[in-house]
Order: C-alpha cells, then sequence, then structure tokens
C-alpha cells in the first residue's frame, strides 16, 4: 500500500459493511459504511473532473470535522487533485488569502460556518474559480456551486465515461503530492510542507506498529481534521483498521461545538480519543472539579487512592513489578468505586488516549494511566506526516515520548550534524518515507531542513538505553541568557501550570539579556476563591497587591527554600514577572489550533511588558504595571 487511493480500496474491500464515518443528525449519531464512503467519494471526484480539474490542481478545504470533510479529500485525491486543508481558525483578509495565493487554489469547499470568509476573500483571489458550498447556500451566484451538485454532476461521467475517473485514479503514484499543509503561523510567512501520497499511507503503517486498533473501535475527534495529526492517526489510521471515526456536533459557533463535546462523547462512547496536552488538563480540570462538588470525605479518598495507583504504577512500564504486586488488591478496590465511575464520563469504553502535540507532563501522564485510561505521549510533526514516536499500552514509561515507529530511521546530532551516543542531549533527525516532499514554492527552506535525506526536526531530544525517545523542546525555543548558555523554558512553563493553580498560562523570555523574565496569566477564580479563604476579599484596598503576592509566591516555590528547590537551575527562573491584563487565546492569535503558545506573536503583543521587565523596578512585583493590569480583570 503506497497510495492513500490503495488505502481506501483495500480497506473497503476487507471492510465494506462496517461504519467509517459517523456524525450527529437530527438528534442522533448516524454512520456510514466503507462501501458508501467509496461511493461519496467517486461521485465527488468525478463532479471535480467534470469541472476540469487537472492532475496536480490545488482544491482549498476549510470546515469542521465531519464525514464530508473525509470525502471532499478522498474526492480530490481521487480526482488526482491536491488537497489544500485549511484552519478553522484562519483569519480571512490575512492568514487565509496568503494561503490560497501561495498554493494557487483553484476552488475552494467551505462548510456553513465558514462560508462568510469565502465570500470575504473571493474577489481578492482571481484564480480562485469556483466555491464549493458542503451545506448549499441560499442564492447562487456565479462561481457557486453546492457540494451535492458537484456529486450529481460526476453522476453523468460515471453513467457515461467510467473508464474516464478509472484512469485517473488507478495511474495515482506514491510521488503524486496529497495536501499541501501549511504551518501554524509563527512568522508572517508560513510555509507549504508538500506531503505526498507515499507519505502517509507509509506513516499511517508506521503508527500502526505502534498502536492496536480494532476495527470494533470507535474515536471521537476532538482535533481540527487540517491538522495533521488528527489526520493521519485517525481519519487513514482508523481507516486502515476497519475502525469508526465520529464528529463532533459543530453547532453554529466554535463555543458551541466546545460545550457539545461532553455530551458527543456520552453518545459515541469512544474506544479511543486524540489528545493534546491542554485537552488532557481541561479533562483533568473537570474530572477534580466533579471530585471537589462530592465533599471532602470523597475528595481525600481520591487523593489517597492516587497515591497508591501513582506507587503500583511506577514509571509506566514496571507497573506492579516487586514488592508493589501487594498494592494490586488495593488499586483493584479503588479503581472499582472510584476510577470505574470517572471512566463513565468518558462513555464507559474508553481503552486510551493517543496524546500529541506539546511536551506533556509527567504528572498527568501518571493522572491519566492511574484512572485507567492511559495517556500515550507521543511525537511528530507535519514534516514527517506526523508520527515519529508513541507510548502504547505495551511500553508506556512517564516522561518520554515512547519508542520510534518501526521502518524509520533516527539519528541524534551535533549542530555540526555529527551522530551523537546514546542518551546525549541534540537535535532529532529522521530518514524515511514519512519524510516530507519539500516547502511549497520555498527550496531554501526545503535544503535547510531536508540534509541527504534526514529531516532535521529543530526539536532537541535523546533516546535513552531502553529504546525511549525523550523530547526537550524546539531549538527555536531556546532561551539564550547573556552568557551564552541555551536553556528551554517549556518544561518550566509547564511545571509552574500544572503545579499553581493560581497560573493558567506563562511564557519564559529570555533574549541574551542579563535575567529571564516571565509573562503570566492568571486564574483569577482560583486566586479569588483562596485569598476569600483567608479573608481578603475583592473590596478591600490591599486586594491587587495580595493578588499579584500569591502569584510571587508559585514563582518563589522553585527557589531557594521554596517546596520545588532543586527542580530547575535558579539562573532559567524568571527575575521579574508581569501579571498580563489577558489570557493567550486563538481569537488574539497568542495560541494556535492545537493550543500551543505562538511565542513569536506573543514577544511582539507584549513587547511593552517585556521592555518594562528589564527596568529595576519591575523586579518587584508589585508595580504600577502589574497592578493596573489586576485591575482588568475586575473584581
Amino acid at each position: 500500500m503506497r497510495t492513500i487511493v490503495e488505502l481506501l480500496e483495500t480497506s473497503v474491500e476487507k471492510y465494506g459493511d462496517l461504519i467509517y464515518l459517523m456524525e450527529k443528525r437530527d438528534g442522533k449519531y448516524e454512520g456510514i459504511t466503507y462501501r458508501q464512503t467509496r461511493e461519496q467519494v467517486l461521485r465527488f471526484a468525478a463532479g471535480l473532473i467534470q469541472l476540469g480539474i487537472q492532475k496536480g490542481d490545488r482544491i482549498g478545504l476549510i470546515s469542521e470535522g465531519r464525514p464530508d470533510w473525509a470525502i471532499a479529500e478522498l474526492g480530490i485525491l481521487y480526482a488526482g487533485g491536491i488537497n489544500v486543508p485549511l484552519s478553522t481558525k484562519l483569519d480571512a483578509q490575512s492568514e487565509l488569502i496568503f494561503r490560497m495565493k501561495h498554493s494557487g487554489t483553484r476552488m475552494l469547499i467551505v462548510s456553513r460556518n465558514q462560508a462568510p470568509k469565502a465570500e470575504e476573500i473571493r474577489n481578492s483571489l482571481p484564480e480562485l474559480e469556483l466555491v464549493i458550498y458542503l451545506d448549499g447556500k441560499d442564492e447562487y451566484g456565479k462561481g457557486d456551486m453546492s457540494f451535492e451538485a458537484v456529486k450529481q454532476f460526476g453522476d453523468e461521467l460515471l453513467k457515461t465515461e467510467p473508464e474516464k475517473l478509472d484512469k485517473v485514479w488507478k495511474n495515482i503514484a506514491p510521488d503524486d503530492l496529497a495536501n499541501i499543509s501549511y504551518t501554524s503561523g509563527t512568522t508572517a510567512d508560513p510555509k507549504g510542507i508538500m506531503l505526498s501520497h507515499l507519505n502517509y499511507a507509509a506513516n499511517t503503517i508506521q503508527a500502526n506498529t505502534l498502536m492496536t486498533i480494532d476495527s470494533s473501535y470507535r474515536t471521537l475527534t476532538l482535533l481540527p481534521w487540517d491538522h495533521s495529526f488528527a489526520h493521519t492517526a485517525c481519519m487513514y489510521c482508523f481507516m486502515y483498521n476497519g475502525a469508526s471515526v465520529a464528529s463532533v456536533d459543530p453547532g453554529k459557533s466554535p463555543l458551541e461545538a466546545l460545550r457539545n463535546v461532553p455530551k458527543n462523547i456520552m453518545e459515541v462512547k469512544p474506544h479511543v480519543m486524540m489528545s493534546v496536552p491542554a485537552l488532557a488538563k481541561n479533562f483533568r480540570k473537570n474530572i477534580e472539579a466533579g471530585i471537589q462538588k462530592k465533599g471532602k470525605v470523597i475528595v481525600a479518598l481520591f487523593n489517597f487512592a492516587l497515591k497508591v495507583a501513582y506507587r503500583y504504577n511506577g514509571i509506566g512500564w514496571d507497573k506492579g513489578k516487586g514488592s508493589r504486586i501487594l498494592l494490586k488488591p488495593l488499586v483493584s478496590l479503588f479503581d472499582k468505586i472510584l476510577f470505574s465511575k470517572i471512566r463513565e464520563n468518558f462513555g464507559g469504553e474508553m481503552k486510551f488516549f493517543i496524546g500529541g502535540g506539546a511536551l506533556l507532563d509527567t504528572e498527568l501522564q501518571r493522572f491519566f494511566y492511574a484512572i485507567g485510561i492511559p495517556m500515550c505521549q507521543g511525537y511528530g510533526l507535519s514534516e514527517s506526516s506526523p508520527v515519529i514516536s508513541s507510548n502504547s499500552l505495551d511500553a508506556i514509561k512517564f516522561g518520554s515520548s515512547g519508542k520510534l515507529v518501526k521502518y524509520m530511521e533516527l539519528k541524534i546530532v551535533d549542530d555540526k550534524g555529527n551522530e551523537l551516543p546514546l542518551g546525549e542531549k541534540g537535535e532529532i533527525t529522521i530518514k524515511g518515507d514519512n519524510v516530507m516532499v519539500g516547502y511549497w514554492k520555498n527550496p531554501k527552506a526545503t535544503a535547510e531542513t531536508i540534509v541527504d535525506g534526514w529531516l532535521h526536526t529543530g526539536d532537541m531530544g535523546f533516546m535513552d538505553t531502553d529504546g525511549f525517545l525523550h523530547v526537550l523542546g524546539r531549538f527555536k525555543s531556546l532561551l539564550i541568557s547573556n552568557d551564552g548558555e541555551k536553556f528551554s523554558p517549556e518544561g518550566i512553563e509547564e511545571a509552574m501550570v500544572d503545579q499553581s493553580p493560581f497560573i493558567d498560562q506563562v511564557m519564559l523570555y529570555n533574549n541574551q539579556n542579563p535575567y529571564t523574565v516571565g509573562l503570566v496569566v492568571p486564574n483569577m477564580n482560583a486566586i479569588r476563591h483562596e485569598l476569600e479563604k483567608k479573608g481578603t476579599k475583592p473590596e478591600s484596598p490591599v486586594w491587587d497587591e495580595a493578588v499579584l503576592k500569591l502569584i510571587q509566591q508559585e514563582i518563589d516555590a522553585y527557589k531557594k527554600g521554596g517546596r520545588f528547590e532543586g527542580m530547575f537551575p535558579e539562573r532559567w527562573l524568571p527575575t521579574a514577572i508581569a501579571f498580563l491584563p489577558e489570557a493567550f487565546t486563538e481569537t488574539n492569535g497568542l495560541i494556535n489550533s492545537t493550543m500551543k503558545m505562538v511565542r513569536g506573536k506573543i514577544t511582539k503583543y507584549f513587547s511593552k511588558e517585556l521592555d518594562f521587565l528589564y527596568k529595576p523596578e519591575a523586579k518587584n512585583i508589585i508595580n504600577s504595571t502589574n497592578l493596573e493590569a489586576v485591575k482588568k480583570w475586575g473584581k
């Protein structure tokens, strides 16, 4: 199997009557089989050919995740076209226009919620010939067509000249491009990642060397389908195994979709779900909030149960080894009376999460392992299609990104490209059929990233003696002190957020300055609860200062004499803190669709605050700038 077309054809042959795609219609989830999916794909592909699509033409797709998303992409590929998957979070006038112009998109497929963006920019895109509306349109103008009409158009070709479509899809080659997937836009000029049919087919097979997905399994896809992780690990890996993929009810807005998630989980009863650290943290917060509501006795019992489970589980793969086997009856009891009840909130069928994206805190891995839904953290990037490694049910080591997929080579190298010995930190490089073709219209960036067939990931890490990969962060995220020392801020940032209920987000900064500083987004609800418990109310004249002192205490916990002393070198910790007046959100562009911080944009957005932090008066957290920021959060 070397193309996506071959992947679908094989799956239809093996699993034709099993459900592949599911969505909520008229109040309940309904599904279509693999065979029905193929029928819809062929109709749409034939319609595109009727409309003049030629091999290599680019077609944009911007929609919430749903069956029609998959049918549209597969139809594009069967017609010999190239899909340009576009995030629903993109701003129309800048981000969307850039990607469509840069890729030379001939047609654009849009959902109802995304249609206004197409209308807004279509006059600025002379190469855009047609907008295809997944949900139809009240009034069609020139250059408009419904998704259903395209399929009906295709029916004519399938009746009169079926061999025309057959000739196209049967001649799709492994090296033919499938996607141009753009980077998240951390710069003003995002790069178009060219992924071939072989890239996806190879990575689907590679990913399946780590995970066992049964044909009876269902997943509810929470991540955007344009995202490479959800794309490969979900849509294609589940197709490979004959399993079912359900989409979240999108509603009329992202907020409505978010509210639908808990209900949709109970309706679909997934066996596996894809997650990123931000989602995992939200799941944990919701679980702990539910426990808190049950009273002090249950809270105490739950915390004790976690401690016992943590002890029994060890570092994951040594679960219950040695004398810890004596804890098994107690762990089983707690699982029956506590943890199984929590799992019921995930539908009662959950086997495990597959985690990707940013680094996942070890404590978070321990937590989900303890409650019986292991978070199998993995590692990858879009340029590798994207899966490189992952923990699995058979091999979990907390704090690692798991074992490598098969049929791929990996080297850890120094800044001169020399391979480093086992255990030494350096840049992660890989080689295999999952490595991208290159960057669209950017040979310079391609040559810098792929050297002698080796993809330089830009990530720092090492391999341990047990064969687990440890990813330490982006080289581009490394902070450089004024003496030239380089260090990764991500572990510190993750620890502060995970270990403090009063900090929601934090970003450290040092650009060869005398000391490191930090930008902090507070959890005002938690702060308010804590201060009121201690007798300080919002109307108190000392309220603003009390808020800032509480945040300073949380930072000082990592310094000499603090409860986390020694966790990180003190010279890496922030000397001055900016208490920010707003959070990092997708709306202000400070986090991307996978909820990763966009450091360059944050630096620019809060440039005044960063400049102030290097003034002497900023070393005292109680300063005019921070006091003003506290006021903006309200009482």
